[in-house]
């Protein structure tokens, strides 16, 4: 099992003026502490479960250029994109330079947007739900064309592209992997069957049932169920000194055990790099076996 790591509060002690020497520490304390994948979110303001709106946020592909440059190992990708805020041809080619310029360590995360909130303020679109998994899908097929040897035209319901050139290539082929977000079984985990290389679900007492959901897709489309990574995003609380260790690495024995591979945990301490030291001393090494 592997552990990655999200980073979703930029509003840190040293405020704006601190915060790249500060992300870059961070990052790279991930890099060797053995986590292998680091995120952050595709939000303008704040969200909720984080803190007020007004709270610092960075742009998240800007950020993860930023962090291409600072790091050497991890993985990198926006947990998850906001379909709607960007054409996917123009994203495409963020995950292709992403990934050029990081040496082959970009993957798409994706997903069919929620934050009305944010784009009403920002003026970003968001149209109702509906369509929003509509033009995920075409966003899909969009980005899998632009990663292909095609450069034909693509003509969706929502997005027309008259030539799908992509010059250059992303370094990792057949294409940078693709994560979906979401857990909605009729729309979510069948697009994660038909497209995804792996889904994110959370470490609810659903997990199970969601997985068994992800499985009749999987058949229904003619795909190998065990070819999608599972991943859960969940907290590891290991307690202000690693006290609370045992009970982390029993949980994560737990998701082990119903096929998941890996786990994304978020920054529990007001000492971000204390807490990265901790997991990649007492966690990581405990379940790299699982």
């Amino acid at each position: 099992m592997d552990i990655g790591l999200h980073v979703a509060d930029f509003t840190w002690k040293g405020g704006p003026a601190s915060l790249r020497g500060d992300l870059k520490d961070l990052a790279q304390a991930a890099e060797n502490a053995g986590f292998t994948m680091l995120s952050v979110m595709d939000h303008v303001w704040q969200i909720g479960s984080v803190g007020p709106p007004e709270h610092d946020m960075l742009e998240a592909y800007t950020t993860l250029g930023y962090l291409a440059g600072v790091t050497e190992k991890v993985d990198l990708l926006a947990w998850v994109t906001a379909v709607v805020y960007r054409e996917p041809g123009l994203l495409a080619k963020c995950v292709t330079t992403l990934d050029v310029l990081s040496g082959g360590r970009a993957w798409l995360g994706i997903g069919a947007a929620w934050n009305a909130h944010e784009s009403a303020g920002l003026g970003l679109p968001f149209p109702p739900t509906a369509e929003r998994f509509e033009r995920l899908e075409e966003a899909l097929q969009i980005c899998q064309q632009m990663w292909s040897d095609s450069e034909d035209p693509f003509e969706g319901k929502h997005y027309h592209l008259g030539r799908t050139l992509n010059s250059p290539q992303p370094l990792r082929r057949p294409h940078p992997p693709i994560l979906i977000g979401g857990g909605g079984e009729r729309k979510t985990l069948r697009l994660v069957a038909q497209y995804a290389n792996a889904c994110n679900l959370f470490g609810t007492p659903e997990l199970p049932h969601k997985l068994d959901v992800l499985r009749r897709h999987c058949d229904d489309v003619g795909r190998e169920y065990d070819d999608i990574g599972k991943t859960v995003m969940q907290m590891l609380d290991v307690g202000p000194a690693g006290d609370k260790v045992d009970e982390v690495i029993e949980s994560l024995r737990v998701l082990a055990a119903l096929g998941i591979t890996h786990v994304h945990t978020g920054v529990i301490s007001d000492d971000p790099l204390e807490y990265i030291d901790l997991v990649g001393r007492l966690v990581i090494p405990a379940v790299s076996e699982l």
